[in-house]
């Protein structure tokens, strides 16, 4: 019986509409901007104004969800008798995971008969986005919570991430280059090519001069990386440079025929962290 409810967390960027259509339930992750003090849910902004107030100086800090939102969600969900799974973002970048996980292990005592399950993406972003299409995809086929469960971690060391940024100074206030890297390259114009390893962690692989060259280059990855260079799905993202989102998805239908499936903003909760000009592809490939 598929009596389950596939929940995740809004870091999955799919946005209100598209889990609902697709009968997913879901967590708010929530920001403060720097001198407001109002916390903000990742989806009541909308993603344009969020760049817009990032490019004229605003700063925020972002904030995971605690095991005691989850266990208010999962339970009304138990008290009808549905099992739970817990689809989340990555635990190498936010102890949201960790929460949901925690919440799961502490209902198990209370719904004794009722299965809880929590799988790390690893993802982020539209790549965690595209797991949770695919886990539902394998739900409406039919397959058991501890099918779907299985599908989605042996997924995910497929799932790649190759991401660029238009600006290192936000990958320096987060620690992911040094300050004089980030000085450099805003100089010489340089742009860091970026992916998401086993761990779920970021990681800068190279470097190239200009944005048409770092859009290439992304493309160039799904050409090396996808199992199947002739099929998806092929997800972006993107933190409102719409522009490169459509050039990079006509590189892929020129060079390899294969249409992008889904292309959406870099939500705030992300976004706060990697900046405007975020140009992210995820496909399933040989590895990440």
């Amino acid at each position: 019986m598929n009596n389950y409810v596939i929940f995740t967390d809004s870091a999955c960027d799919l946005g209100p509409k598209h889990l609902e259509e697709i009968g997913v339930k879901y967590l708010n992750l929530t920001l403060v901007y720097d001198g407001d003090g109002k916390e903000y849910k990742n989806d009541e902004i909308k993603p344009k104004e969020f760049y817009d107030k990032m490019r004229n100086g605003a700063m925020a800090k972002t904030s995971a969800a605690n095991s005691d939102s989850f266990c208010k969600a999962f339970r009304e969900e138990l008290k009808k008798g549905n099992d739970i799974l817990y689809i989340g973002f990555s635990s190498g970048l936010s102890t949201t995971y960790n929460s949901g996980r925690l919440a799961c292990e502490e209902l198990k005592e209370e719904f004794p008969d009722r299965k809880l399950i929590a799988v790390d993406t690893l993802s982020a972003s539209a790549g965690f986005g595209m797991l949770l299409d695919l886990a539902v995809k394998e739900k409406n086929k039919g397959a058991d919570i501890e099918e779907v469960a299985k599908f989605v971690e042996e997924t995910r060391f497929k799932q790649c991430h190759w991401f660029t940024v238009d600006d290192l100074v936000y990958l320096k206030r987060g620690g992911r280059v040094s300050p004089t890297v980030a000085f450099v390259g805003g100089l010489l114009g340089i742009k860091p090519v970026l992916h998401m390893d086993n761990e779920g962690h970021l990681i800068n692989v190279t470097k190239v001069r200009g944005r048409n060259a770092a859009i290439q280059a992304l493309a160039d990855k799904f050409g090396e990386l996808a199992i199947d260079k002739t099929a998806g799905p092929v997800y972006i993202c993107h933190g409102d440079c719409e522009d490169d989102a459509v050039a990079l998805a006509k590189i892929i239908k020129e060079t390899y025929g294969v249409e992008v499936e889904c292309t959406v903003y870099t939500g705030p909760v992300i976004g706060a962290h990697s900046g405007p000009g975020t140009l992210a592809l995820f496909f399933i490939g040989k590895e990440r």
